[in-house]
């Protein structure tokens, strides 16, 4: 079951009334008060206001005590006799209880009083705690209770009427009530949100609201993984305690508009001033309203879903921008923004756990029927998501209402063909990146996941690509991650790696730039249908499958980079090798001879142990970048040519190779098994 997160402290409380009014009803009732809910009765404010004329009891009504705890807002209407009510001064009490433990605001109206004499108890007031002290003297510590509560109060902003023109007081009160109850309106977060508590404690964590300074905070992570979520619950969590808030939800599509960045800004400048008529024409000028006008404001600002630094600078430029105490909120898949916009605290929101997950999914594919559900239709829909919250959802959804054959129907397509909406959505991570950036993210997706980054580093620099840096943005876009020097992704983001090559050719897999599936290569080596569209070939068959090679079944492959087996078993022959090729890692190579043809002059890594190699062909006196050579266990080979002028070679191995009988060893190279 989702735990009530109203009785978290990380969310926002569940206030039923916006407004609460204390006053003393002899003073105000049927003039002032009888007005002031009218005008906010109008406004669609819900207002309580207690109406009954005489207290019953020596305590608080259980009705008024709850009334004060679930009002957003109070107010305190400081009248002639307001101190001469024990009740009115146990609520006043109570209301400033709820102000600290509740973070609830608190607004004075000293009516027809001074507000020096209700600070120091002097007048009426002075004469009715003097009262109170008479009456109560065996129980001073509530009178002197009551006196800090009026100081206390008494030093709160508020308003002031003394004479004049009550209509146009109200009016003005109301006004700063209504623009209040819209700033602290709640956004909706999400129908189930599990969670979610111990994400908004740790983003409040580094907000610190407390702290008197302007602070930027980052939410961080992949597409799908509730970022927006994340801040929209944090924002309800704090929202009350700021002069004024705005919540930008998609920036980057928003800024890619006409004159997007400019709405931003007097969408974010109406939010939190409330004032239609100012308004910004270009983002230049908006920048300095935005400075002039919020740098004395305490505010919460967020920035939803940033793609560009552009955005950031036109929106919340710097820390001087906004008044001391404000808080702003970024949330991106692109971690360097956060940094290049020097913004150091930053929460990475990960994966949901086991349970959770578990019961997300539950609940939006089976509401509370969960005792009824059939586990392996849960089990596989957990497999599937991993803990992105955005896949249980849109697969909870997709399952509601269906019977439980229907379901396994369901699951099993996602198994074997991506869903569409949830591709799209991680799909723009990668739309996003450099078009180098992008070729490494696809070697990793289809070849490299779980691989170590040194070797990574190492296969892909021989294919001329820059990894080093291309990793690095991969991981700050919260494409892979690195884990025990180890390349990791979620398995949905490898899923949309390979079917984005999966859609270069749908129908023809020779058509594609890589193969791994090894329905795929087998189709593709044995009926020779393969094209230079080709860079990468990784091999790993069912131990059962042997692949018949022919003649041509490398001969259309003329970019190919990268050959890789693993467990995998050839027949046959071939009478080409691609001249492009950089890595060549063929165990149990069937061939006995490279091709006389084959010139491997950018061939950087030639890993063949057990193969059947007798010799090694002419072409070999060319390998000028070559740096590791294995031909352990080669039990036919009988020579192998000079290699001593070769500059790059750092390894070579020719153990086992009974039949060798010549060999040019280089002096260079460093690790050498002969």
């Amino acid at each position: 079951m989702v735990s009530a997160l109203s009785s978290s402290p990380s969310f926002p409380h569940s206030w039923r009334y916006d407004v609460f009014v204390s006053f003393r009803g002899e003073d105000t009732r049927y003039n002032f008060v009888d007005h002031l809910f009218s005008a906010v009765h109008h406004k669609g404010i819900n207002t309580f206001i207690d109406s009954n004329d005489i207290k019953r009891g020596q305590e608080l009504s259980s009705t008024l005590v709850a009334a004060i705890e679930e009002s957003r807002i109070c107010i305190i209407l400081f009248s002639e006799n307001y101190a001469s009510s024990k009740w009115c001064l146990d609520e006043l009490v109570k209301i400033l209880e709820c102000k600290h433990s509740k973070q609830q605001t608190v607004w004075p109206i000293f009516y027809k009083v001074d507000p020096s004499d209700v600070r120091n108890q002097r007048g009426a007031y002075g004469q009715a705690l003097a009262y109170h002290e008479y009456r109560f003297h065996d129980n001073m510590p509530k009178v002197l209770c009551w006196r800090a509560a009026l100081t206390e109060a008494a030093n709160l902003a508020g308003w002031s009427f003394l004479d004049g023109y009550e209509s146009k007081f109200i009016h003005d009160i109301v006004g700063e009530i209504s623009a209040q109850v819209l700033n602290c309106t709640y956004l909706i977060v999400a129908d189930y949100p599990v969670g979610m508590e111990s994400r908004v404690l740790h983003v409040n964590m580094l907000l610190d609201v407390e702290e008197k300074d302007v602070r930027m905070v980052g939410i961080w992570g992949i597409g799908g993984i509730g970022k927006t979520t994340v801040a929209k619950a944090v924002c309800n969590s704090i929202v009350g305690g700021f002069e004024g808030s705005c919540f930008l939800e998609n920036v980057r599509e928003n800024s890619m508009r006409d004159g997007g960045l400019v709405e931003l800004q007097n969408t974010l400048l109406f939010d939190i001033l409330g004032e239609k008529r100012l308004k910004v024409n270009n983002a230049d000028k908006g920048i300095n309203v935005i400075k002039k006008m919020l740098s004395h404001k305490r505010v919460l600002l967020v920035l939803d879903d940033v793609n560009h630094l552009d955005q950031l600078k036109k929106l919340a430029g710097g820390v001087d921008w906004f008044g001391i105490g404000s808080r702003i909120v970024i949330t991106t898949r692109d971690k360097h923004l956060l940094t290049a916009h020097q913004i150091n605290l930053i929460y990475k929101v990960k994966e949901l756990n086991y349970n959770q997950a578990t019961v997300l999914f539950s609940w939006n594919a089976f509401a509370r029927k969960r005792h009824q559900v059939d586990k392996l239709i849960v089990e596989t829909a957990l497999q599937y998501a991993q803990g992105l919250p955005l896949a249980l959802i849109h697969l909870g959804s997709r399952l509601c209402g269906r019977s439980t054959d229907e379901c396994k129907a369901a699951l099993d397509c996602y198994a074997r063909v991506p869903n569409q909406e949830i591709q799209e959505i991680l799909k723009i991570s990668y739309n996003a990146l450099e078009d180098p950036v992008k070729e490494v993210f696809l070697d990793i997706a289809c070849f490299f996941k779980g691989k170590k980054r040194n070797y990574v580093v190492e296969t892909l620099e021989s294919c001329e690509l820059n990894p080093k840096y291309c990793i690095e943005v991969l991981v700050d876009n919260a494409i892979i991650s690195i884990e025990r020097d180890n390349i990791w992704m979620h398995d949905l983001i490898e899923e949309m790696g390979r079917e984005i090559v999966r859609q270069e050719s749908p129908t023809e897999p020779g058509r594609r730039s890589r193969l791994w599936f090894h329905e795929d290569v087998y189709h593709v080596l044995t009926e020779n249908t393969g094209t230079d569209n080709i860079k990468g070939i990784v091999v790993n068959l069912p131990k059962s499958d042997v692949i018949c090679l022919n003649a041509e079944s490398l001969s259309k492959m003329k970019n190919l980079r990268l050959f890789i087996t693993c467990n995998s078993h050839f027949s046959g022959d071939v009478e080409y090798l691609p001249n492009e090729l950089r890595i060549l890692d063929w165990p149990e190579c069937p061939l006995q001879s490279f091709p006389s043809n084959f010139n491997p002059r950018k061939l950087v890594k030639l890993n063949m142990p057990c193969s059947h190699m007798t010799r090694l062909g002419e072409g070999f006196k060319n390998l000028q970048n070559v740096k590791s050579i294995n031909f352990c266990s080669c039990k036919f080979l009988k020579s192998i040519p000079d290699f001593s002028g070769i500059p790059n070679l750092v390894y070579l191995n020719l153990n086992y190779c009974e039949s060798l009988v010549e060999v040019w060893i280089p002096q260079k190279a460093c690790s050498l098994k002969c």
